[in-house]
């Protein structure tokens, strides 16, 4: 009896210790990201200028009922998604690729690794700011461009045509972003056991036959945390298009819903349509998030 008590103490002893050190964690995302989801829902329901010293009028759904037929808030949709599926698809695939080869040329890995990862460490701001440099009429991508086209002279107008300004947030994203998911790929890789490459090769499996075979099956709940953490990356984006829209370009192409958000609550001063816009942009991200867990069904691997 004796001895079937005490590993439940032990047991109890330690969900008391996790409980401890978890509650700090609980603390910091209920003040930090809950309790602000919980607000911008209720300013939602709200008709309130930042400015005035009014109290704010009680309007329920009439914000979201604005915003469902407002082409602006459509067009910010719209931007959004073409943004992030432009960005998405290529950050996965990519990021994939190149963590495969860096992988495959263990000499380098390290050079290659901090190649890659410096651009993550850069902010956004600072990003986009260099960008714009390289984006100049003048800049290294019109002569890159002509370079290749056999074009000189010729200005393609990053930042002045629609389409191209939409390609241009894309670059931006993508170059500050793949080396953050090609580390974390790289993390995946290294955790495969050599054995059954070794095992592979025996059976007479070429390298594609194994990455399709064993990396890539092996590999799949790295692919959804990636694919996750990109898609949600891609979504909430924001400083890039607000710099590029501050520099001259179109804001029409990339007003994303976060740059429509910032405008409508700080620009106009309308917090509670702002709140609405959040608090769908949120369900929209909650959505995504669920979908690809659905999708992928790779809670457990086993090697």
């Amino acid at each position: 009896m004796g001895a079937s008590a005490k590993p439940g103490r032990i047991e109890r002893k330690l969900a008391r210790w996790g409980v401890i050190f978890v509650t700090p964690s609980i603390i910091f995302f209920s003040i930090f990201s809950f309790y602000p989801i919980i607000m911008a829902l209720y300013t939602s329901l709200f008709k309130k200028n930042l400015l005035s010293l009014k109290k704010p009028a009680f309007v329920g759904l009439s914000h979201y009922k604005y915003l469902f037929t407002s082409p602006d808030f459509w067009n910010s949709v719209e931007a959004t998604f073409v943004f992030a599926m432009g960005t998405f698809l290529p950050l996965l695939v990519l990021s994939l690729a190149l963590a495969a080869f860096i992988m495959s040329v263990p000499k380098a890995k390290r050079f290659f690794q901090m190649a890659y990862y410096t651009p993550a460490v850069i902010s956004s701001v600072v990003s986009a700011a260099i960008w714009l440099l390289i984006f100049d009429p003048r800049g290294l991508a019109n002569q890159w461009v002509n370079f290749i086209m056999n074009t000189p002279g010729i200005d393609h107008r990053w930042l002045a045509n629609s389409m191209t300004v939409r390609i241009s947030t894309m670059i931006v994203y993508f170059w500050k972003y793949v080396g953050y998911f090609v580390i974390i790929f790289i993390s995946g890789l290294a955790s495969i056991p050599p054995s059954m490459y070794e095992a592979a090769r025996i059976d007479g499996a070429d390298g594609w036959q194994s990455f399709w075979r064993i990396t890539f099956p092996l590999l799949r709940p790295t692919v959804v945390l990636v694919s996750i953490m990109s898609m949600l990356q891609c979504l909430k984006t924001f400083s890039t298009q607000y710099l590029f829209t501050q520099s001259g370009a179109p804001q029409a192409p990339i007003n994303v819903i976060t740059l429509n958000i910032y405008n409508t609550g700080i620009r106009d001063f309308r917090i509670g349509r702002a709140s609405a816009m959040s608090i769908i942009l949120f369900i929209i991200m909650l959505f995504f998030t669920w979908l690809q867990f659905k999708l992928s069904k790779a809670d457990d691997v086993s090697y």
